[in-house]
This record gives structure tokens, sequence and C-alpha cells, in this order.
């Protein structure tokens, strides 16, 4: 994967360690920490959210959580909203940002964001 510009540079070793195991069946979770551009960057997630809503359908995965964040606890960082999204599998996730109809939206969610940060997580606390 080629390194872009912007909110949400993608994590070559990550990409590769998410791909290794993207046969293994079992679902996964994505935690989505998301920190909107002022002026219009909310509202530009939620056009993402409703494109990107039929295509998360069709691969059978759901929205499990979204919430406002608040002021960190412990750590500097601050986030707008947090999301998290299961996938059945990870190659379903895979296949659904390769596909044309999300290459046709994926970059609404760039343009909401001024950072952004994805974690795959394992369900049911297995270790992988």
């Amino acid at each position: 994967m080629e390194a872009s510009p912007g909110p949400e540079v993608p994590n070559e070793e990550g990409f590769a360690v998410f791909a290794e195991q993207a046969g293994n069946g079992s679902p996964v979770v994505m935690l989505n920490l998301l920190s909107f551009k002022p002026n219009g960057g909310r509202a530009r997630y939620e056009e993402y959210g409703a494109a990107v809503a039929p295509l998360l359908e069709k691969i059978g995965g759901r929205i499990i959580f979204v919430g406002e964040s608040s002021p960190a606890l412990l750590g500097d960082d601050s986030w707008d909203l947090v999301a998290l999204v299961e996938y059945p599998t990870r190659q379903a996730f895979l296949d659904m940002i390769g596909s044309p109809e999300y290459q046709a939206v994926g970059h609404l969610r760039t343009e909401a964001l001024a950072k952004g940060e994805l974690h795959p997580m394992t369900l049911n606390g297995e270790w992988q």
C-alpha cells in the first residue's frame, strides 16, 4: 500500500500483519479514532458514513458503538468521535476497502479528518 499525504497515512507494517491474518476466518473489530477538520469535517464524515453503510451491510459488517469522546484521563491525544466496527473477517474488510464502490467514496473520510487512527482488534480477548 502506498503512503499518501494527509491525516491518515497507511502503516505498511500494520497492513502486512493484518493481511497475513486475513485467512484466519475470525471476526475483527476496528477501533476508529477520529478528529474532524473544523468547518464541515463532521458533516463530511457523516456523508462518508452514509455512503459506506450499504457496503458494510453487504459484507456482513456492523457498527457496534459510536460515541463522542471526552478529554483523555491518560495521554495527550484528543478525539472527536470513537467508533467500533465489526467485520466478519479481516478478508471481508480488505475486500470492502478494495472494492470499486469503496474507492469511489473513501476520499470522503480523508476529506473529513484532521487526524484519524484505525486499530484492528480481535474478539473475545484472543491473542493472535
